[in-house]
């Protein structure tokens, strides 16, 4: 009876020889199950927070550049000698290349050196403005060419882009050198598709 009663024990300890190494296991693979999880929503919100620091920098930089580009257009606006209206036709290859003309020369003048009192003929003095539809289409500084483009709904005025275009010299094609047109638009494209010609500012 005593020897039944000292082999139970043992019967038990040979059936389970290593239950205590297994509950230690078990228990080991839950804590790193719970430290991976834990990296993982540390992870996870990291790259939430450099996603919405991302976003709110990019805003920023696109807000910046809207003012900085709004205040040179209200400055060339502001300094017009006249403003011409077209349509849809009179806005043409012809045009386009009169204004890259006009811009680069303007270039030109003020980088040449000369006597501060002589006073620019009166085709330098003119700073002209042309209106398309909702387009405004102005000379900037430094031989670049500036379209403001007005969107609207129901007559009230929604958002206004901006586009700005630049050649290294008159006989080169354009490039769009700036602007704050929609990211889904595929403003990368159509420059190299349409800039050589004025579709690409009848298409802004």
């Amino acid at each position: 009876m005593d020897s039944d009663t000292e082999e139970s024990p043992r019967k038990r300890q040979r059936k389970n020889p290593f239950s205590g190494d297994s509950f230690s296991r078990k228990n080991l693979m839950q804590e790193e199950d719970i430290r991976l999880e834990t990296t993982r929503a540390r992870f996870s919100n990291v790259l939430k927070r450099h996603g919405e620091l991302t976003e709110r920098l990019s805003r920023d930089s696109d807000k910046m550049i809207f003012e900085r580009l709004q205040k040179e257009f209200e400055a060339a606006c502001a300094s017009q000698t006249e403003e011409i209206s077209l349509d849809g036709e009179e806005w043409n290859d012809g045009l386009l290349a009169t204004i890259r003309e006009r811009v680069h020369m303007e270039a030109d003048r003020k980088a040449m050196p000369g006597d501060i009192n002589m006073v620019p003929g009166p085709h330098f003095q003119e700073k002209i403005t042309y209106k398309v539809g909702s387009k405004v289409i102005c000379c900037l500084e430094g031989a670049r060419i500036g379209i403001q483009y007005e969107t609207s709904f129901a007559g009230e005025t929604c958002d206004l882009y901006h586009c700005v275009l630049e050649s290294k010299s008159f006989l080169e094609k354009m490039t769009v050198l700036e602007h704050t047109i929609p990211f889904f638009l595929p403003i990368r494209e159509a420059e190299n598709d349409l800039l050589s010609s004025n579709a690409m500012v009848r298409n802004l």
